[in-house]
């Protein structure tokens, strides 16, 4: 029974536990709605602090700045790309299978508090627009808000005024790698109870919508 202490299966296991409990206890199904919830805010808790300080001791471990500064640039560069890909797949996958057509959920059971957070967060943006929000309106908003590009922002200028310290900068940096393997001590512990939070949100899903 080795296969079971593999993270995977036991996601599965999890799915499948979830989703019988849904269809069977469809009222129990939708209270088990804060496992799944809990666990990703306990993921994004940790997106950012684990961003910044990866970046910052990759660049500041450099050494030499020029490097540091055209590795910072394209990984910036990079993170825009990808994120605007991503945005397009899932725009262009939305539209051609049409996911959730034939859902059975009506008006009374969705939750259009969220929608409207939605829609107001949703409105456009010019490109001089775009670059100002990248700059944080200060050092901790950025992790507040959860805003992971001002965070990036954050550790490039952070990292390459780190490494221009030079030895006089090598005590954070120490410390700085020894609390990067804390936040991902951290991540693999929640990343245990993947499980629960797949059988508490399926759950919840097909308890609230049925199959």
């Amino acid at each position: 029974m080795r296969f079971l202490k593999h993270l995977y299966v036991q996601v599965l296991i999890g799915i499948v536990i979830g989703g019988l409990i849904g269809f069977y206890f469809p009222t129990t199904g939708t209270s088990l709605k804060p496992l799944g919830d809990g666990f990703i805010s306990l993921i994004k808790m940790l997106i950012a602090p684990i961003i910044f300080c990866t970046v910052v001791v990759g660049l500041a471990g450099m050494g030499d700045l020029k490097k540091a500064g055209k590795v910072g640039f394209k990984a910036f560069v990079y993170f825009e790309i990808v994120t605007t890909a991503a945005l397009v797949i899932g725009l262009l996958v939305a539209n051609l299978l049409k996911p959730g057509e034939g859902f059975n959920a009506t008006v009374e059971t969705l939750n259009t508090g969220s929608v409207a957070k939605y829609e107001t967060a949703a409105k456009s943006m010019t490109v001089v627009e775009h670059i100002l929000h990248i700059i944080p309106k200060t050092f901790v908003s950025a992790f507040a808000e959860g805003e992971i590009l001002q965070v990036l922002f954050l550790a490039l200028l952070f990292g390459i005024a780190l490494g221009r310290l030079g030895d006089h900068g090598r005590p954070i940096l120490n410390l700085l790698q020894e609390v990067t393997r804390v936040f991902f001590g951290m991540l693999n512990s929640i990343t245990k109870l993947a499980p629960l939070a797949a059988a508490g949100a399926i759950a919840f899903t097909i308890g609230q919508y049925g199959v």
